[in-house]
Order: structure tokens, then sequence, then C-alpha cells
């Protein structure tokens, strides 16, 4: 099949490279010419593991290419995805100028039947915007073209994206005409012969079923996070209650594991853009409203508690460990960390900070507190003259660190683990004062 993806960020290139993947001619569209450049290089300008060898892979077998001309790549296109992005507004709500604007230039160019797919998280009712705004388009044409849109939700995990897209947990299609279904089966033809469960409903449930989930998620990790926050007082175990919790098969262990918040470019969006809807339609979504407020009162409770061991921040010097919003990922975009960054240099911390993938977002991110952060090479280098250690993010390399060296430069000896990655391990209990995180 020939498909056009428009937009070549994180949802668009990774879904482009991997339907070139299955054997499709695939040709991404952007307007940014250097990216589009560096793409035909084989550079992307993510981090993603194993994205870049399919990158190659593909561009060598010559099933994808990379254009600025959407009007030439439509022309043999059976299906064109959308996949631009949606920020938040400043009410929340997902900033749709970027979907429909595309939607624009594809009724300005559109010539034969195409299905046009919303990868983009969009709120209800945005599948019916694109198809009005096509056919307004076309009227400006003066011409009569059929074509379809159906929504087809991504549900990729950064870090994870190239094994969630090859092994879905499922695919969901929301369409209006069999025609249209009959296409996007074709398309993802590879998945249902691996018996990949597949969803088939309407343009409106498809589009919630996106927030729904990530919502959902969200306030299991605010819930869990609250837990913690009792425990500590109490004096319980958040691990072993979390451990107990996921043995109820209701329940399931995942997103149980207490820390500083949910971030990135997917939870903190579209939980707020789930209560925008809820609003628009006069419908209080008070549990994802209490799950956003429990997700910030975290953060500032792990300064607080920071504070409060250390005495004070004043003229203090911390390490941070990690920047990304999770592991094998450079995406810092609402990250746990860079919140309580600010707020530690606020009550008057100087910061030295590593992540192995995410110091150059974090640089214009935090650049407002550039003249009181440090960031260095590797994770030793962040202890020199600090007084305490914060482990944000869990990456894999820090699991085995020598503590001894990263104490021998160290003014005190103060260890803040957020991830409880190393709460099992005695050593560091006998190097650092050691505090880990719900208990």
């Amino acid at each position: 099949m020939n498909i056009t993806v428009i937009g070549t960020g994180y949802v668009g290139l990774v879904q482009g490279i991997i339907m070139a993947d299955f054997g499709h001619n695939v040709t991404c569209v952007d307007i940014d010419e250097k990216k589009i450049k560096e793409l035909e290089k084989g550079q992307i300008p993510i981090y993603e593991p194993g994205l870049e060898e399919l990158l190659n892979k593909n561009i060598s077998s010559k099933n994808i290419k990379f254009t600025t001309d959407l009007k030439n790549a439509m022309k043999e296109s059976e299906i064109i995805f959308i996949a631009v992005g949606t920020p938040p507004a400043l009410d929340g709500s997902a900033d749709l100028k970027y979907v429909l604007n595309v939607a624009s230039e594809i009724g300005d160019n559109l010539e034969k039947y195409t299905v046009v797919v919303n990868k983009s998280t969009v709120p209800v009712g945005t599948g019916k915007l694109v198809k009005e705004t096509i056919k307004k388009q076309l009227n400006l044409r003066n011409i009569d073209i059929d074509f379809d849109v159906v929504s087809n939700p991504e549900f990729l995990k950064e870090g994870k994206a190239v094994q969630d897209c090859v092994n879905p947990d499922r695919v969901v299609i929301g369409y209006e005409t069999k025609r249209s279904l009959d296409l996007m089966k074709k398309l993802y033809r590879k998945l249902e012969e691996k018996n990949i469960p597949f969803v088939f409903t309407n343009l409106e449930t498809s589009e919630m079923i996106k927030y729904a989930c990530n919502a959902f998620l969200a306030v299991k990790i605010s819930y869990i996070n609250e837990i913690a926050l009792l425990a500590e007082k109490v004096g319980a175990n958040t691990e072993e209650i979390s451990k107990a919790m996921g043995m109820d098969n209701r329940i399931s262990p995942k997103f149980l594991n207490c820390g500083p918040g949910y971030g990135g470019s997917c939870f903190p969006k579209d939980t707020k853009a789930l209560v925008k809807i809820g609003n628009d339609f006069n419908e209080e979504m008070s549990v994802v409203n209490a799950a956003i407020y429990a997700n910030e009162k975290q953060k500032l409770r792990i300064v607080e508690k920071i504070k409060k061991e250390m005495k004070g921040l004043n003229d203090k010097t911390i390490g941070i460990l990690g920047l990304s919003f999770k592991p094998d990922t450079d995406d810092v975009r609402d990250a746990p960390s860079l919140d309580i960054i600010k707020e530690l240099i606020t009550n008057g911390a100087k910061i030295r900070a590593y992540c192995p993938k995410g110091i150059k977002e974090a640089k214009w991110r935090l650049k407002k507190f550039e003249k009181n952060i440090t960031y260095c090479n590797d994770e030793y280098e962040v202890s020199t003259n600090s007084d305490s250690i914060i482990l944000t993010t869990e990456w894999s390399q820090f699991k085995n660190l020598k503590f001894d060296k990263l104490r021998e430069k160290m003014k005190d000896n103060f260890y803040f683990d957020l991830r409880n990655l190393h709460n099992k391990n005695p050593e560091i209990k006998k190097i650092f004062k050691y505090f880990a995180t719900g208990m």
C-alpha cells in the first residue's frame, strides 16, 4: 500500500518507519527541511532504542522516503496519517491548529478517494472537524471527491515504541464506512495475522479510548504516590503494599511503583485535556482532577522531605541523577525532575545534573535557572562537592553505581532514592544517609 504520514515528530516518525517495515511504501512529510534532510541520511532527531537501525534498513530497501512536498506525496496515497502535535492550550485543552491546518491542506490537494487517519491524540469530535475542514476546501475548489476519516490512536511507550508497534496490546480503529475499514485491515494485515486484538468502533469512542487509558494510568500513579506519602508517616512500606495490591488480579502490579510523579508527553497533557472535555460538556472529571492535583503535590512534598532531612537547602549542592521523565528516552517534557530542580533552586540550592540522554533538552527547558545548574559528563561527576544525591530517573546504568566512588568527592552523604532503585542493597545504607520513597 502507498502511505503518507504527515508529521515526523515522535508519533509520525515511529508510525512511518514501522509501516515501511511492514512492507508498505511510505512517504513522510514535514515542513522542517533540515529534519527531512537528516532523515534522508538515516539520522533520527529523537532517542528511541532500535528506531534508527529500522529506519536505515527501510531506506536501503526503498520502502520509505521523506519530503516537504505534501501535494506530490498525496498523489498515490491510499491512506494519509495526520501525526502532528496537539500541544496543550492555556486552558488545558488540546490545541488542534496543526491538525486542522493539515486537514485544510489535504482538502486543497485531494485528487482521489483516500482514507485520512487521525493518529495524533485528539479530543472527541476531532474526526468530524477534520471531515468538515476537508469538505470545506473541496467545496472551495468546486469538486466532489469521496474520502473517509478514521481514528487510529497510538499507544506508544517511549523507550519501547518499536516493540509497541510490532506487538501492540490492541489496535483501535474508529471508522464510518466499510470501505475505510477494509483499507485499514489491509494496512494492518501483518498484525491481524499475529492475532493481535482489534477494536472496531465509531470515531467518538476511538477518540475517547486514548484519553481514558492515559487518565486511568495517571490516576493509578497518583494513587500509589498518595499511599506512599501516608506510608512514610505511619511507618508502612509502600513497596510491600504495592506488591500485595498487585497480587489482586483485579488491580495488577503495573503502574504501582511510587516515585516523584508522572511526566512526559502524554499523561500531563491528556489528563488536562480530558478534564477540559468534561467541562465543555458540563461533566466534572473529579477523579482525574484529583490525580492532577496529587501529581503536583507529590513533587512539592519530595522537596519538603529533602529540605527537612538536610535541615535546609540554602547554599547546599545537590547532585541529580536522571532528567528525562523515564529511562530509555531523551524526553524531558513535564519530567518531575524539572519541577524538583526548580523548587530546590528556589530554596537556595545549587544543582549538578547528569542524564544519559536528557541533558540537551533539559538545558533549554531550564534555561531560566542555568546559572544555578552544572551539567555533568557522567554519574560520578555530579557528586563533586555535593551535599546530596537525588536519583530521579531509574536508568539501568544507575543500578550498579559504585557507591564508594560516588561518596568520595561529596561534602555530605545524603542520598534520596526517588525510584527505590537501591532500596534492597544494604551497601548503600552503610555509606549514605539513605532515604527511600514511601517507607
